[in-house]
């Protein structure tokens, strides 16, 4: 299977889209903001560095230390808008979590602060570019757990892959 930088750099832009949107759950860790950055700037033609990478890993950083849960969903949503650029190009089930994942935790994020997973979850779907449906395709179905981020996964998933 391939990928192409547009593919990627399409996936990246709605992950950050997606995370940006529980950004205001961290307000005092700056960690995920600039990974939201970095995403941005690669979906916006920058290249894959070091700098990206290091970002997605300082968003997981601020996951770790997040004294709420909904705080440390929403670092793990920007985790996975900057950690979108690398995904694999292997027919794997486990590359799925990492396609639908920042919309996920994004949902994960506002429920827990007392919100819409709902909500979230049908922003990320009326806002998928064709280009993530088409490359969500190229993968064999995922395989969530049986928690509410499995139930979560499943709904953004099913809806991403049976809508035009």
């Amino acid at each position: 299977m391939e990928l192409d930088l547009d593919e990627l750099r399409t996936l990246t832009g709605w992950a950050a889209d997606c995370a940006a949107r529980v950004l205001p759950l961290i307000p005092d860790d700056p960690r995920p903001a600039a990974a939201i950055s970095a995403a941005r700037e690669f979906a916006a033609g920058g290249p894959r560095t070091k700098a990206l990478r290091t970002a997605a890993w300082n968003a997981l950083a601020a996951a770790t230390s997040a004294q709420h849960p909904a705080a440390a969903a929403a670092a793990r949503a920007a985790v996975g808008a900057a950690g979108a650029a690398y995904l694999h190009p292997l027919g794997s089930p486990h590359q799925v979590k990492h396609i639908v994942g920042p919309a996920q935790q994004a949902a994960l994020a506002s429920e827990l602060a007392g919100g819409s997973a709902e909500t979230e979850i049908e922003w990320a779907l009326t806002h998928a570019p064709a280009a993530v449906r088409d490359t969500l395709r190229k993968f064999p179905p995922g395989k969530p757990g049986k928690t509410r981020l499995g139930e979560l996964h499943r709904k953004l998933e099913s809806a991403l892959r049976t809508s035009a």
